[in-house]
């Protein structure tokens, strides 16, 4: 399985943002950003400060992909 991250880039084109200027604002090394480019996992207190800065959910920023949808 791996996590599509899609809601919160779309999240981020609404509040007119960039991933540089989400990484500013909630403390996240550039890093981070990267691997949720590539769909890895990133911590749950990243995903949490996210959420909380962006006033936004969980569900609102990843999704669960099956391997067999991805390919």
């Amino acid at each position: 399985m791996k996590i599509s991250y899609n809601g919160l880039w779309k999240i981020l084109i609404d509040k007119n943002m960039n991933k540089k200027e989400l990484a500013e604002k909630v403390s996240i090394a550039p890093a981070t950003i990267a691997k949720m480019g590539r769909g890895e996992f990133v911590s749950m207190e990243v995903l949490y400060r996210i959420g909380k800065k962006l006033n936004v959910d969980f569900k609102d920023m990843i999704s669960i992909v099956n391997d067999e949808e991805s390919e």
